[in-house]
């Protein structure tokens, strides 16, 4: 494992693109800290973005995770990249030559996967960690440690783009097309539920409980959106007469729906390699 991940490391740090991606997905991950800074002061409308309990335990767990989870396409961009080089170079060639299996190309790109997961994952916990025991109103061991499914969801959701981004990455061999690939079938997942609504009605589950099962909204659905959470945003919505009873919980069957794609992923990756004439 240790020689794949080698492998696979010096390949990333020979290219300046994937350098300055991570060092600028780290950066922007590092940025939510600046949130705290947000001020306005507007007269006698004084408006402390801090003070709003963004930062309280155990809620920062899913906001953080929530706005971290916009930046991973920086990652996407890498990994795509990184099987297209492989074409392009013909490195995944020279590598088959040089003894490398199939299976270990693979898994050398797994291995990648699930290190950018986990170095992300962990980032989140410390930077949000550390953001909670400066600005939060409650620092109790237990409520600290509460809500940490929305960790496991980070993890499981970025092993599960990644492997989606591995598997197109190899599908279509050409960074460029591949990323354009997932933004198309992401508009081909909204088409879809849209037209499910159209069949069912508004008023029907059916629609909501077939799309669950989409590659991309799976992955959606595990960090749902924190904002209404906040009692700020409940007071407005009282007020003019809204209220919301959302279920904010992580299912255990959402991961699991979630870890069945990334397995199909990464063995659809396989297969594809397997039988691929190089």
């Amino acid at each position: 494992m240790l020689r794949l991940l080698q492998i696979e490391f010096q390949k990333l740090w020979q290219n300046r693109l994937s350098k300055i991606l991570i060092i600028g997905y780290f950066v922007l991950l590092t940025s939510i800290a600046l949130i705290a800074a947000i001020k306005f002061d507007i007269g006698p409308i004084k408006f402390h973005l801090a003070e709003q309990g963004i930062f309280n335990f155990p809620y920062i767990w899913h906001f953080n995770t929530f706005i971290a989870s916009f930046f991973k396409l920086f990652l996407a961009i890498i990994i795509v990249s990184m099987v297209a080089n492989e074409y392009s170079n013909k490195t995944i060639k020279q590598n088959l030559i040089d003894g490398l299996s199939k299976k270990e190309f693979i898994s050398s790109k797994f291995i990648t996967v699930l290190l950018f997961s986990a170095v992300s994952t962990i980032f989140v916990f410390v930077t949000s960690l550390i953001l909670g025991l400066i600005y939060s109103n409650y620092t109790e061991v237990s409520i600290i440690f509460s809500e940490l499914e929305y960790v496991l969801a980070y993890l499981t959701k970025h092993i599960g783009f990644f492997s989606f981004c591995l598997f197109i990455g190899i599908l279509i061999k050409r960074s460029a097309f591949a990323l354009g690939f997932l933004i198309i079938w992401n508009v081909i997942e909204w088409i879809s539920y849209g037209i499910l609504f159209w069949v069912f009605g508004r008023k029907s589950s059916t629609p909501d409980a077939i799309a669950q099962f989409f590659p991309f909204r799976s992955m959606s659905n595990l960090i749902d959106e924190p904002f209404s959470r906040l009692s700020a945003v409940k007071a407005v919505a009282n007020q003019v007469g809204e209220q919301f009873n959302f279920d904010y919980t992580v299912h255990w069957y959402e991961l699991s729906i979630v870890v069945i794609w990334t397995v199909l992923f990464i063995w659809w990756s396989y297969v594809l390699l397997k039988k691929r004439d190089l």
